[in-house]
């Protein structure tokens, strides 16, 4: 079950969301007192329950301290719990530190909370054992995620607790204890009316919980997968694959994961214990994640560089489906993908850029007798791309004065918001070259309409995206991936970041 919190300064505005919710769906929601800025009428709010009955619903009126907005007495914030309780209210929301000064009374259930903004605390345990104390029917506690690994602990001490309890941790690097918290034994997570107006750090909508993430049909044996990387606000994978576990009937989630460089060691380590299955790896880790696979694919050995992992029992297997994606794509658009020899031998191509996209793709490319030539910004970078596959590198500068038939940008040149960017001058493009860039977001960079204007053959990044992801998927499930699907999720979602500005 998801909780959404509504904070908003009139009373007529909060019970609008709460009918608004009840009509989505959502079955509790949590009014924060802290947030209306007139008087509290109590039975005014509540009347809707009384009415309606359309969910359940928390009383909460948090201190600035706990991260509320209350900026009245104590003595008047505890006065409106007690007002709740004495109105019948679901659940009243109480700190540990006041649990002791407000009794049960009625039907009202006891939330007995603790918040640290700051921190996990080490004494979890000492701390969930102090809150059974005080005759809670569920103990809440929220903590700031520091380390990736804070949220394992939480997660633990949620599965183990015999009192229900709802755990999380905030921040970024929180997130996916608020997405698994079911899997884990709670009772409900806390989700936000908009995700435009979180009411604690890291907090997702009640629309991304139930549309992206699913929450209400994960359980202790849903598999989970997910990506990881630093910073992981931008990835849109888990748009794509938890579509695609939907439509396949997969009982799985993908969440995303941010693990900084640091904490890559121990979060290998706490793979098994949150029953992670497979991951998508990015930046920073696709070279570093390499030290603890037992097999890897051929090509990996090659590129040096890893985008997917497979937990297959003891096992920890090293994809790399950039490559095989790009090379999909290109082959596609010259003729036949997997024709020997490949439709990409002996022809000319431009690499742009010399990063995690381009080394696949060099690779690619090379070992299928193309004759490839690197540019990138940092000469040196471009050098030592060139030299690892055999290729030939020129300066940034020097880009436009080669004769090519194929162009690839591995460069975030063009990509939003900078979609008025391209990395290279239309005159260059001619009509019999093939155009390839992997930004996907958008799908039509200026190179793309550049390129389009000038009769050239294009590849958008949205077809490698959707390839690479297919790939990810078979890898995970070993069944064919919804293509059509993936990339009008995709499509969707990226006209949704560019409508929504982020």
């Amino acid at each position: 079950m998801i909780c959404v919190a509504i904070g908003r300064s009139r009373h007529k505005l909060m019970m609008a969301e709460h009918r608004h919710l009840a009509e989505q769906g959502a079955k509790m929601v949590e009014l924060r007192l802290d947030y209306l800025s007139r008087r509290v009428n109590m039975r005014r709010l509540l009347g809707i329950q009384e009415e309606d009955h359309p969910c359940q619903v928390i009383v909460t009126c948090r201190r600035m301290e706990d991260g509320g907005k209350w900026n009245g007495t104590e003595e008047g914030r505890q006065l409106l719990l007690r007002e709740a309780i004495a109105e019948g209210v679901d659940y009243v929301d109480l700190e540990e530190d006041i649990a002791n000064k407000i009794p049960r009374y009625g039907k009202t259930k006891r939330i007995i909370s603790y918040h640290n903004f700051r921190k996990t605390p080490e004494n979890l345990r000492e701390l969930h054992e102090r809150m059974a104390q005080l005759d809670p029917d569920i103990i809440k506690i929220a903590t700031m995620a520091n380390d990736p690994h804070d949220n394992l602990r939480m997660l633990e001490v949620m599965q183990e607790s015999e009192i229900p309890m709802v755990g999380m941790c905030m921040g970024d690097i929180g997130i996916p204890s608020r997405i698994l918290a079911s899997k884990f034994g709670a009772p409900f997570t806390y989700a936000t009316f908009s995700h435009e107006r979180a009411l604690a750090p890291g907090q997702l909508s009640f629309k991304q919980m139930t549309e992206i993430y699913r929450y209400e049909s994960l359980g202790t044996d849903t598999a989970v997968y997910g990506v990881i990387a630093d910073p992981i606000g931008h990835s849109l994978s888990p748009h794509v694959h938890n579509a695609a576990f939907a439509a396949t009937g997969f009982n799985s989630v993908y969440c995303p994961f941010r693990v900084p460089a640091d904490n890559l060691d121990q979060f290998m380590r706490d793979i098994p214990r949150l029953g992670i299955r497979g991951l998508s790896v990015t930046i920073p880790h696709k070279e570093a994640i390499a030290r603890y696979l037992t097999k890897v694919d051929p090509a990996v050995k090659s590129i040096a560089a890893v985008n997917t992992v497979v937990f297959d029992g003891g096992e920890v297997i090293g994809y790399n489906t950039d490559y095989n994606a790009a090379m999909d794509c290109l082959e596609n658009a010259l003729g036949t993908i997997g024709k020997t020899p490949s439709p990409v031998k002996g022809k000319r191509a431009l690499v742009l850029g010399a990063g995690g996209v381009a080394r696949p793709i060099t690779y690619g490319l090379s070992a299928r007798g193309a004759q490839v030539t690197v540019a990138a910004r940092t000469r040196s970078r471009a050098d030592r791309l060139a030299k690892a596959f055999d290729c030939k590198a020129v300066d940034w500068e020097s880009r436009h004065r080669g004769q090519y038939e194929i162009l690839v940008n591995c460069t975030p040149v063009g990509m939003h918001p900078n979609v008025d960017e391209t990395p290279v001058n239309k005159t260059f493009l001619k009509p019999a070259m093939l155009v390839f860039d992997t930004v996907y977001n958008p799908e039509l960079t200026l190179l793309i309409k550049d390129a389009q204007m000038r009769n050239c053959t294009v590849v958008t990044g949205v077809e490698m995206f959707v390839r690479q992801a297919m790939l990810k998927f078979y890898l995970f499930t070993k069944q064919e991936a919804p293509a059509q699907l993936m990339r009008e999720v995709l499509k969707k979602t990226i006209g949704a970041v560019k409508f929504l500005g982020t």
